[in-house]
C-alpha cells in the first residue's frame, strides 16, 4: 500500500477531518490532546514507582479519546512528529513543576524528533524555564529506530544527555539479534520488549534472551525493564531473574497524568 493510499485510509476513518494538516495544527494549539501516563514498578527497593512512561490521546466531539494509532500516524505522515513531542515536553514539565507523586516521566521520541537537532535545546529551555531537573525526564527510542537511524539516535542521545535528561531503549528483543545498538548508545534502561515477557513462562528461549540482556546490562550499567506484564506468575519470575523494573496492566493501567499530582488520592 503506498502512502498516499494509507494517507487516504486514515482520513476515510477520520471523516470530520477535512483538513488533516491544519486539524492537528489546531490540536497542538488548542491543547487539544490529553497525557496518560502508565506507572513503572521497581522491583526492589522502597519507592514502588520510581518512573512513569507518558502516553497520549486525542480529543474528538464524537468520540471522548482516541488512541494514538489513530492520529499519530497522520502527525507523522505531515512530519509533524517534532511538535508533537515538544508538546508533549512542555506539558509534562508544567506537571512536574506543579508537583506529582511520582519524579521521573519516560517520553517517547520518534524518528523525526531523533533528526530534529533543536529539539534538546527546545527541552532544556522548557526544563530551566519552570526549574525541573533534567533527571526528571527520560527518553524512550525504539529499538527499530535503532536499527534504522543508529547515528541519529547517537547523536540525539548525547545531546539529551548534555541536558541531563536520561535515555531508554525500548521494545527491544522483537527484532534485532545484536547487542550492537546497545553498545553504542549505551542507555541509561532497556525495556525488553513484550514479545519476549509474555513468553517467560512457556519457552524456555523467551528466558535465555532475557538472562542475556541481564548480563550484557550488568556489563555495560544499564537497568532492565520488562514490558507488557500482565500476570502476577510472570512478575514472581521476573522478580526471581533479578530484573529490576516492570510495566504493564498486570501492575497499572494507563491514567490520566493529572492523577499523579501530589495531592491526588489516585493509586
Amino acid at each position: 500500500m503506498s502512502s498516499k493510499t494509507t494517507l487516504q485510509t486514515m482520513d476515510a476513518e477520520l471523516s470530520g477531518w477535512k483538513e488533516p494538516l491544519e486539524r492537528l495544527r489546531q490540536a497542538l494549539h488548542r491543547d487539544e490532546l490529553a497525557l496518560y501516563c502508565q506507572p513503572i514498578a521497581a522491583l526492589t527497593g522502597d519507592v514502588r514507582f520510581p518512573m512513569a512512561e507518558v502516553l497520549i490521546r486525542l480529543h474528538e466531539e464524537e468520540k471522548a479519546l482516541l488512541p494514538p494509532g489513530e492520529f499519530l500516524p497522520i502527525f507523522e505522515h505531515y512530519g509533524l512528529m517534532p511538535d508533537l513531542d515538544r508538546w508533549v515536553v512542555r506539558k509534562v514539565v508544567q506537571h512536574l513543576a506543579r508537583g506529582s507523586r511520582i519524579p521521573c516521566f519516560t517520553i517517547n521520541v520518534s524518528g523525526q524528533t531523533l533528526n530534529d537537532a533543536a529539539f534538546p535545546k527546545a527541552v532544556a529551555f522548557e526544563l530551566v524555564s519552570v526549574g525541573v531537573r533534567g533527571t526528571a525526564l527520560h527518553f524512550e527510542i525504539p529499538e527499530s529506530e535503532t536499527l534504522n537511524r543508529l547515528e541519529a539516535a547517537v547523536r540525539f542521545a548525547a545531546a539529551i544527555r548534555a541536558v541531563g535528561c536520561g535515555v531508554i531503549v525500548s521494545g527491544f528483543g522483537r527484532r534485532t539479534a545484536t547487542f550492537l545498538p546497545l553498545k553504542t548508545l549505551r542507555p541509561d534502561y532497556v525495556k525488553v520488549d513484550g514479545v519476549i515477557v509474555r513468553k517467560l513462562l512457556t519457552a524456555p528461549a523467551a528466558e535465555a534472551k532475557l538472562r542475556a540482556i541481564l548480563r550484557v546490562g550488568e556489563v555495560m550499567g544499564f537497568q532492565v525493564i520488562a514490558e507488557m506484564v500482565e500476570d502476577q506468575d510472570i512478575l514472581t519470575r521476573l522478580k526471581a531473574l533479578g530484573v529490576g523494573f516492570a510495566q504493564g496492566f498486570g501492575i497499572q493501567q494507563p491514567y490520566p497524568i493529572e492523577h499523579m499530582a501530589r495531592d491526588s488520592t489516585a493509586p
